[in-house]
């Protein structure tokens, strides 16, 4: 069996199935982790999602920021965006069937010394302790008041501390599960800021690269910033390689590292 982390696919059905004949896929007998936002920006999230449901336990998906705000709009609650392209997933007759399988997903999963997150994990956050917080968020998305929780989402993100409660505290967790690449020196995610590691902000470095992080007993596995591209060091991989914008999506092979990669056929709107 082999186990592959998978960069961002957003609706890239086509450039998927290009990666997945490239890797030789057999759910019978590989894994993919892969590492959120499944939908949106790319032509086919309808796809993306059928096909995700029908694996199984082939794959592990964790959730990130797009896969959250199409479960805002399909709860009422947030506007479409001018670059969205969900209203095909809105529309669809098994529309409710995806969204409760969307909203099942988690936020982190760890195993055999990786975590894959979507976007980062907080310094002092050991890997248990994240998977604690991950769960306070996890249980009220599963749960019969999900769309209504989903109300908290939007607004600024406060710094992280363990006594914030309310919509505080969700937007506080969710700045590192799924929004944040560059911390400043005291872990604050500086959530204004998308491109490439070399021209952050004075004073800021990438979320993995602060001193000392509690969850470094494990390599982490991250997406969301295309604009960093996929890179390795020692204790993580990055590994959006910017499917939705024209580059390309990749593979990663765990935990040997082999890499395969396949040029994108789509390209947002």
């Amino acid at each position: 069996m082999a186990v592959y982390a998978v960069g961002d696919i957003q609706g890239c059905m086509d450039s998927l199935e290009r990666l997945l004949a490239a890797i030789d896929y057999a759910p019978e007998r590989d894994r993919l982790w892969l590492v959120g936002d499944l939908v949106n920006r790319g032509p086919r999230s309808l796809d993306v999602l059928r096909w995700a449901r029908a694996q199984g336990d082939a794959i592990v998906a964790v959730l990130g920021n797009h896969d959250l705000h199409l479960l805002a709009r399909a709860a009422g609650v947030a506007e479409a965006k001018r670059r969205d392209s969900l209203d095909d997933v809105l529309a669809a007759p098994d529309c409710d069937q995806l969204i409760d399988w969307l909203r099942a997903r988690p936020l982190i999963h760890a195993d055999d010394g990786h975590v894959l997150v979507h976007a980062g994990l907080h310094p002092r956050w050991t890997i248990g302790r994240a998977r604690t917080l991950a769960a306070e968020l996890e249980t009220k998305l599963r749960g019969p008041d999900w769309k209504q929780w989903l109300t908290q989402l939007g607004g600024a993100a406060p710094a992280w501390r363990d006594d914030l409660d309310g919509a505080a505290r969700v937007r506080a967790l969710l700045a590192f599960f799924v929004r944040v690449r560059c911390c400043d020196r005291d872990a604050e995610p500086v959530l204004d800021f998308d491109g490439p590691p070399e021209d952050a902000p004075d004073d800021a470095v990438p979320w993995y690269a602060l001193p000392d992080p509690a969850w470094a007993d494990h390599v982490a596995i991250f997406g969301h910033w295309a604009a960093h591209g996929l890179r390795m060091g020692e204790r993580w991989i990055a590994t959006d390689a910017g499917c939705v914008w024209g580059k390309g999506l990749t593979a990663v092979r765990l935990p040997d590292r082999v890499v395969t990669h396949v040029k994108s056929v789509e390209v947002a709107s």
